[in-house]
């Protein structure tokens, strides 16, 4: 995290200056790629269970009941059928899919979702937007840095829209995307949206 210029951050009612402090356990992160391809070969199942892992925590993601999460997981993302499939032959929207039974497995109260739809095709956007409902259906505070809302466009209920690092939009989503560009509905080349 990058300390803020003026005022505070809390998260959970803590200062994020205080790390320490901060039950990190309540939030799940999904970045914007997966490194696995890079990297030592892994299976859906044992990117899932690493979202187990913590500093204090460095066995949990073995037994029977650490197995029983990840599966769980990838089940809540469509993928338990694929739990023993490599990463590495994942398409881009299979392998977002893993990224969030990742961050899912630890039962998260927030997820903070790094540009979910960059990357991959139309019908994985819409299945990751239709799995993103659900989960904020079931009450997890969804939190996500786009570009443009895409898919995630009835997901969304609030939106900031951010330009050259200053606040130009804060609102329903679909009020910010009218201010944006004039009402045309795209973001201009500098913007970002973050999302809640």
């Amino acid at each position: 995290l990058i300390e803020p210029a003026a005022g505070t951050v809390r998260l959970f009612g803590h200062p994020t200056t205080q790390r320490s402090r901060v039950p990190w356990q309540r939030v799940g992160y999904v970045p914007q790629r997966i490194g696995a391809g890079s990297g030592v070969p892994a299976t859906a199942l044992e990117v899932v269970r690493s979202g187990l892992l913590g500093p204090r925590r460095p066995w949990a993601d073995r037994g029977r009941a650490a197995k029983r999460k990840a599966m769980a997981a990838l089940d809540a993302v469509g993928l338990a059928h694929r739990a023993a499939d490599h990463v590495q032959v994942f398409s881009g929207g299979q392998a977002q899919r893993v990224l969030i039974a990742r961050a899912l497995v630890r039962s998260p109260e927030l997820l903070i979702l790094d540009e979910p739809l960059a990357g991959i095709d139309r019908a994985s956007r819409e299945s990751l937007a239709e799995i993103l409902q659900g989960l904020r259906a079931q009450g997890l505070t969804l939190v996500t840095v786009l570009h443009e809302m895409g898919e995630l466009s009835d997901v969304v209920q609030r939106a900031i829209l951010l330009q050259d690092g200053r606040l130009v939009a804060d609102g329903p989503a679909g009020e910010v995307a009218h201010l944006r560009d004039g009402g045309t509905g795209a973001f201009g080349t500098n913007a970002d949206q973050r999302v809640d």
